[in-house]
């Protein structure tokens, strides 16, 4: 039996339990949740075994109490940028005192700051920089989180992100992705063909990523050079992601659906045209409502999204410049007051939706055969998840049925 109190555990003492059914979710099924009262959960290897009402429960080799308090899935953060060097705090206080964008990358700021840092920075120094923003983030309740690289420009520093992304995978539940996110200021057009040529092949047979990511805006990629890198990428064997619809509906939404992209993030500019694209396919629609905080932009229509049909998701964006949020159940509660998403549906979008937005269909529910990724609240009632703002709603975290110690 020594074998089985290893591997197997039965949590009990659960006021309620809460979950999505297994997989996305979409439009009015987003608000579906199973609830659970005087609920109890059984893990074995890492994976949960059965879920069910604690009078029904059945034997294990150990026992774990929760002492009355809600539990939910793991959260999963399928957008971050976690990977970084250097700050933007001048960046930020010149805004507060007027300063447009434009200015400040006149003045040498913005993103093309932090490219510089970033490029400067060994890999030691990337993972060193990560380690508490991943530490942050999983505390307070994200067991899987992306990160994206797009910080380097420079081919050789692009690689080196996502090698501190690698290194950061002994520690963390990472998902790693290419972003080609700001083109060079001059030759963009040798740039884009270098990425598909040189750089996508490069990071495939290295392993370093599992999706491609492109910035599609004005000041960043077109939709035809978007086109060119995400064929590149899905014939080395990677996924499509973008960035898309932030300042200007170019086309990136519609090249997402037609591309079958895993999901196309921000949609802050994204109309009736765009969210009807999402609704018909099966391209993950990712809300970003850190940047609407931030920023002070419009917050993307996540209510006509879901209303729609569309497989909504939420995600940090977790970055020096636009979204300085390290906090997952602080996106779920963004996502309410701006998106105007319920407290369910923001639970569903969190969970198995961002899962489904990095191809995950093994996380994000509560069900047997999923993984026992779990938040054990503060609260007995789930929806303080979603409601405390500025409290930290998360008491304990378990990844694979294990709880990790801050």
């Amino acid at each position: 039996m020594r074998g089985a109190e290893l591997t197997e555990t039965l949590f009990t003492g659960i006021a309620q339990l809460v979950t999505p059914a297994p997989g996305p979710q979409r439009g009015a099924g987003m608000r579906e949740l199973t609830v659970l009262p005087d609920a109890a959960l059984l893990v074995r290897g890492g994976v949960v075994a059965w879920v069910g009402a604690e009078r029904d429960a059945p034997a294990a080799a150990h026992t774990h109490g929760l002492g009355g308090v809600a539990v939910v899935p793991g959260l999963v953060d399928p957008h971050t940028h976690a990977v970084w060097a250097g700050d933007r705090l001048r960046d930020f206080e010149a805004r507060a005192a007027g300063v447009s964008y434009e200015e400040l990358l006149a003045r040498g700021g913005g993103i093309r700051s932090t490219v510089r840092a970033t490029a400067a920075a060994s890999q030691a120094e990337l993972v060193a920089l990560a380690r508490p923003r991943l530490q942050a983030l999983r505390e307070s309740g994200a067991t899987t989180v992306e990160v994206k690289s797009g910080y380097g420009l420079d081919f050789g520093a692009e690689v080196r992100m996502l090698e501190a992304v690698r290194e950061l995978t002994a520690e963390f539940t990472l998902m790693p992705t290419l972003l080609i996110h700001v083109p060079p200021t001059e030759g963009h057009g040798e740039y884009v063909q270098a990425v598909c040529g040189d750089l996508i092949p490069e990071v495939a047979r290295a392993g370093l990523a599992t999706a491609v990511d492109v910035f599609c805006e004005k000041e960043a990629f077109s939709v035809v050079e978007t086109r060119a890198i995400l064929e590149a990428a899905k014939f080395h064997g990677l996924t499509a992601k973008l960035h898309a619809d932030q300042f200007h509906a170019l086309g990136g939404v519609d090249l997402a659906c037609d591309l079958g992209a895993l999901s196309v993030d921000h949609l802050e500019a994204s109309g009736e045209a765009q969210i009807a694209a999402l609704a018909a396919s099966d391209t993950v629609a990712i809300l970003l409502p850190g940047v609407t905080l931030h920023l002070g932009l419009p917050a993307a229509p996540g209510r006509a999204l879901v209303d729609a049909g569309a497989c909504v998701a939420v995600g940090s964006d977790l970055n020096p410049g636009s979204s300085p949020v390290f906090s997952a159940p602080l996106v779920l509660a963004l996502a309410v007051r701006l998106n105007g998403l319920t407290p369910a549906e923001a639970l569903s979008a969190g969970t198995v939706n961002a899962a489904a937005a990095l191809g995950l269909r093994d996380r994000g529910a509560l069900a047997p055969g999923q993984r026992a990724d779990f938040l054990a609240l503060h609260s007995p009632d789930w929806r303080d998840l979603a409601f405390a703002l500025g409290a930290r709603p998360v008491r304990d975290v378990f990844v694979g049925g294990k709880e990790l110690t801050p």
